[in-house]
């Protein structure tokens, strides 16, 4: 057992690179919600809250509020593409740089439409390191620190969530509300011009490497630079080439083969039921949430604060679990909370309870997504698929979670402004109905979900693949 193997100690060097990774995580969190602050400014300034047609959608909700999640459906779906041709060091490298000039051009936007596909480069940079962040960092850690790692990707997720909330809140206290939102945005500039000049530094991921037949000298060094001493790296190169050479006459087999249906739909429902909780939809609008419960402008803007600082509390609980009580445990954990909280929420709003009230069950929500579903997705994704499909199979799960993160965020402002029916001005019945879908996901949690802790990744895609083919 090589050094990264044992739990105790984890490599400073391994760290400090799967730290680097990860924050395109940070990028992804704030580009996520920063354009909460800029919501309901730029629905006054331009008037873009009308419908389109005869249809249920409004221009706010399509080209304003989900555009971005549109670029992050293209971005996470053919994200797997340059990861494996281009390696994810270059594919984090051009991630940073669409994330700048996302932040630039919408910044500096003159209009709706222009704003709308600068918002739409910045999803694609979303989507892409939602797949090249978590696979690089599984690829480079040990079956016994892997949890962790991965989580850092979501750790730098809500710590940019955070940072967005406390960023849109100072804005809008320094500056008029018709230019803060420009700034709100804007500042987005200089993290991603930052992690873009510290990616420079880390090295390949030597399981690509190995993969794209590059010399073993270069794979060696490679395995240095994380840490690894050199008769390890060479017991480590060896251990990975006798597990990719054991599946060399399935080089041309396709994702969407029988003897991966397990893994993808393990990898479906985990991002299905990721936002039919209703996440995006309250990270999103909570400014606009929290003002219908009665709190005033500022104060609500003030009041998200708060999911932040719950969200990155209880993300550290999650990654300080994930590797003790494993994937599963966690997400039993999160369901109950999500259910609990969701119908308290509904509640809430039906039956007109106090803002604070209202306020508290979100942040109980927003703990049990952080410490479950928040915590494993990306982890879990990233390591059940074997290593030559592994991009490929994190497109096909981070796609399945930006689609369906698309069309709730596109839908919900028809709910949220809608006149009549069982909604007109109230959203319980939207929060009662991720209640319900959590209930499900509860269910899935208890029948079908394999635990993977503390195995490697050449061992766990044994253990998948051997059980999906065997029963086909």
């Amino acid at each position: 057992m090589s050094a990264l193997d044992k739990p105790p100690i984890m490599k400073n060097q391994v760290f400090r690179i799967s730290l680097t990774a990860a924050l395109a995580g940070f990028l992804f969190g704030f580009d996520t919600v920063v354009i909460s602050g800029a919501n309901q400014p730029i629905k006054e300034i331009w008037d873009t809250n009308w419908f389109l047609g005869d249809s249920i959608f409004t221009f706010h909700g399509i080209f304003i509020m989900s555009m971005a999640l549109w670029g992050t459906v293209l971005g996470s779906l053919f994200g797997g593409i340059p990861c494996d041709r281009l390696g994810r060091k270059k594919t984090l490298l051009w991630i940073g740089i669409l994330y700048f000039i996302s932040a630039m051009g919408s910044a500096l936007a003159a209009e709706p439409y222009s704003f709308s596909f600068f918002r739409f480069i910045g999803g694609i940079g979303v989507g892409a390191s939602s797949v090249a962040a978590p696979v690089y960092i599984s690829e480079i850690s040990s079956a016994n620190n892997r949890g962790r790692l991965t989580a850092m990707y979501q750790f730098n997720i809500v710590f940019g969530i955070l940072v967005a909330f406390i960023s849109n809140y100072l804005i809008g206290v320094l500056f008029e509300e018709n230019i803060a939102w420009r700034w709100m945005l804007g500042i987005e500039g200089l993290p991603a011009l930052i992690y873009t000049l510290m990616v420079f530094r880390i090295p390949n991921s030597p399981r690509w490497l190995l993969m794209k037949n590059r010399e073993e000298f270069i794979i060696h060094k490679s395995l240095m630079l994380l840490g690894i001493k050199s008769e390890e790296a060479s017991a480590r190169l060896s251990k990975i080439k006798a597990s990719l050479q054991e599946t060399t006459k399935e080089k041309k087999e396709k994702l969407f083969s029988g003897k991966y249906r397990k893994v993808l739909l393990l990898a479906f429902f985990i991002a299905f039921f990721n936002q039919l909780s209703g996440i995006n939809f309250v990270l999103y609008y909570a400014p606009e949430i929290l003002e219908r419960a009665g709190l005033a402008s500022g104060e609500s803007l003030f009041s998200s604060i708060s999911i932040g600082i719950v969200n990155l509390l209880f993300t550290f609980t999650g990654i300080a679990l994930i590797d003790k009580l494993g994937r599963k445990q966690l997400m039993y954990i999160g369901s109950i909370g999500y259910i609990i909280s969701l119908a308290m929420v509904g509640w809430c709003f039906y039956s007109g309870a106090s803002s604070i009230l209202l306020l508290i069950f979100i942040l109980v929500f927003i703990a049990s997504h952080a410490v479950g579903q928040g915590a494993v997705i990306w982890v879990f994704i990233s390591e059940i698929f074997p290593n030559k499909i592994r991009s490929y199979g994190q497109s096909w799960g981070t796609g399945t979670h930006w689609v369906f993160a698309a069309l709730i965020t596109l839908i919900t402002p028809t709910f949220l402004d809608a006149e009549i029916g069982i909604f007109k001005e109230n959203p319980w019945p939207i929060f009662l109905f991720f209640a319900f879908m959590m209930v499900l996901q509860l269910l899935w949690v208890l029948f079908m979900m394999p635990e993977t802790k503390g195995v490697s990744l050449e061992e766990l895609a044994k253990r998948l693949i051997k059980k999906d083919s065997a029963s086909d």
